[in-house]
């Protein structure tokens, strides 16, 4: 709500970006469920990498309309703590998430173990967008940041798509 309140691209595209970690982390459970075979796997992870492109194209297409319209977005405190709070949970879900996977030799997991990691990062980089525009006034910093989740969301689609085969 957050997003559409403020007008925030960079929040708009990090909640398209946890809907996405909701959609990967399911497929891995679908995963882990059934039979270990390659087929099953080459899946789940295709369609963690289509998730992806997704939202590479979403970012691309929303971050050309802000900066094209120079459409400022506002201030939200609650966002800032709720980013804060974020990033810690998102790397010790990913600690516990890379340790399984490893343990249990599960490329699946393990990549999205990864994908955790660095939502935790792209939560930072929101946090600073969001937090110059709310300090110091840079409205462009939010839409900036926002990039920085474009050019996750297409290294993230090709790994996943390159590790499927």
């Amino acid at each position: 709500m957050a997003a559409i309140s403020t007008g925030s691209l960079a929040l708009a595209g990090f909640g398209v970006d946890s809907g996405i970690e909701i959609v990967a982390s399911l497929v891995v459970v679908w995963q882990l469920r059934g039979s270990a075979d390659a087929q099953r796997e080459r899946t789940a992870l295709r369609v963690i990498a289509v998730a992806f492109g997704l939202l590479a194209v979403y970012i691309a297409v929303q971050v050309t309309v802000a900066l094209a319209s120079g459409t400022h977005p506002g201030h939200s405190t609650t966002s800032i703590v709720w980013l804060t709070l974020t990033i810690c949970a998102m790397l010790a879900l990913a600690a516990g998430k890379r340790d399984t996977g490893r343990r249990l030799g599960n490329a699946v997991l393990t990549t999205e173990a990864r994908v955790t990691v660095i939502d935790g990062a792209l939560a930072a980089a929101v946090l600073a967008g969001v937090a110059l525009n709310a300090a110091a006034g840079w409205w462009w910093a939010d839409p900036v940041s926002a990039v920085v989740i474009f050019f996750y969301g297409v290294r993230e689609a090709r790994h996943a798509w390159r590790q499927s085969g």
